[in-house]
């Protein structure tokens, strides 16, 4: 890996990054690569739901109420700190990342794309305020005193199935917004629901002017950042895959690394600056 990375930075030299990242940025943060929804049976709750039916409202906040206790301790790792480290010294233009953990921004990170949102904020689908998930969570926890959070990462599931019969016997007590009294939603894009133009827009935009697209730790097998890699093939960027499995763009890759990313991206960066 060190003679590839060698020549992966020789090849760099002082070209301008952009970052494409997903799922496999935080397993090293002890978060599971596929944060699914627990079952591949049952179909999970979308927009439509949500918007529509208070049981599915209740259901959504109790499973998502569980899941954010459980990442509470979960922080950013060699790849994510790699990266905030690139950016701090001139080379990285940004990140476009399909996670919505968090993490880049804990680790530095200023220029960032969060394509599905970011799970650590909160939206009213009301009147559209924003809300810290600190603040949030403190409410639900008043709510709600005889929660007990489940701290083990394994569990988490960012959207929960759309289990009927769990979500009515559910007691959960929900927040309403404290502005106008809307519905809450955590503030990611669930299935049904239109991707933040502008986030998508600004990724787009910076990978025009793009010498190297970095792929890192995802297998870009969702479609949402397919805009931004096809940027910058138009503009004859080098494309730089490091990930552990193959990935759609494999075939147009100019450097393909089988790896870790808390393992290269910091030898990477090191070689860089």
């Amino acid at each position: 890996m060190d003679a590839t990375l060698d020549s992966l930075a020789e090849r760099i030299g002082n070209g301008r990054i952009i970052a494409v990242t997903g799922a496999g940025m935080s397993t090293a943060s002890g978060l599971p690569d596929y944060r699914g929804t627990g079952s591949t049976q049952i179909p999970p709750v979308d927009y439509d739901m949500i918007v529509s039916d208070p049981v599915w409202q209740k259901w959504l906040w109790y499973c998502s109420e569980l899941t954010w206790k459980a990442m509470l301790n979960i922080r950013p790792n060699a790849a994510h700190l790699a990266l905030a480290h690139l950016e701090a010294s001139g080379i990285l233009i940004g990140v476009a990342t399909q996670n919505i953990d968090g993490l880049d921004r804990l680790a530095g990170i200023k220029n960032l794309w969060e394509l599905h949102g970011n799970y650590r904020f909160v939206d009213c689908l009301g009147c559209q305020e924003r809300y810290s998930r600190e603040d949030v969570s403190q409410r639900l926890t008043e709510l709600n005193p005889q929660l007990e959070p489940d701290l083990n990462p394994d569990n988490i599931a960012i959207v929960p199935v759309s289990d009927r019969e769990a979500a009515e016997s559910c007691d959960f007590r929900q927040a309403m917004c404290p502005r106008c009294g809307g519905i809450l939603k955590p503030a990611i894009v669930m299935f049904g629901e239109s991707l933040p133009y502008e986030e998508l827009s600004g990724a787009c935009q910076a990978a025009q002017t793009a010498d190297v697209i970095l792929i890192a730790g995802t297998s870009l097998a969702v479609n949402t950042p397919m805009s931004v890699v096809s940027q910058a093939l138009a503009n004859d960027a080098l494309v730089v895959v490091i990930n552990q499995g193959p990935t759609a763009i494999d075939r147009y890759a100019d450097v393909r690394l089988d790896a870790r990313v808390e393992e290269a991206l910091p030898l990477l960066a090191h070689k860089l600056t």
